[in-house]
């Protein structure tokens, strides 16, 4: 299988559906989005193929869309429908692959099951994404003791937003994590200003991709 990169976030609403789509451009890769909830509105997979200008064979559907736009766990006991984790596998694709969460690492896919399980199951490089504003310290680090306590592989932390140098600097420091890059806030988005903000932010061979 092509390479393969779970991103994952803090919380919700850090960015990490942005910085996902930019990655896919970047890589010329596949997304695949596990599950979704909230049907409604844009969904992560349309705001990808949209942002990333991908055609519509890199996106690959989902293995479950649910209609309320709260967590797995609860949108699916809503919608009358069974998740089942072990039926969650990564896609065999020959491009790269970015495989996007929900929320944060221990967000409920079942009772019983958290996006963190699925991903130390998976064993696959995975991409924190974490905002620069006021309180990304204690949630970062607590993020990163949730992947190491499961063994989850680390590629490093993705910060999104303006940049904040002394929180960035101690999320590396005491969280022993390698930074990829920040992606800054845009006041266009769209498909050109998140390439050209990727390229100036981040290197590809931090991601084990020499060139595309």
């Amino acid at each position: 299988m092509s390479q393969t990169f779970v991103v994952t976030g803090t919380d919700t609403g850090v960015g990490k559906t942005v910085f996902s789509a930019a990655l896919v451009q970047a890589l010329d890769a596949h997304y695949w989005k596990p599950v979704q909830s909230g049907l409604e509105e844009e969904t992560d997979s349309e705001l990808v193929a949209r942002l990333a200008g991908a055609e519509p064979v890199r996106i690959l559907p989902e293995a479950w869309k649910l209609k309320t736009p709260v967590s797995p766990h609860l949108a699916a006991q809503i919608d009358g429908v069974e998740i089942d984790p072990l039926a969650l596998v990564p896609p065999q694709v020959e491009r790269p692959l970015v495989i996007e969460g929900a929320g944060g690492l221990l967000v409920p896919l079942t009772r019983r099951v958290t996006y963190a399980d699925i991903f130390a199951r998976w064993q696959l490089p995975t991409i924190l994404c974490a905002r620069t504003a006021l309180g990304t310290i204690n949630h970062t680090l607590l993020s990163l003791e949730a992947m190491r306590v499961r063994k989850i592989p680390i590629l490093g932390v993705v910060f999104i937003g303006d940049e904040v140098r002394d929180s960035q600097a101690i999320i590396s420091e005491l969280g022993k994590v390698r930074v990829l890059g920040r992606l800054p806030k845009l006041n266009r988005l769209d498909t050109e200003t998140l390439r050209q903000a990727f390229s100036a932010h981040f290197d590809l061979n931090d991601f084990g991709v020499e060139e595309v």
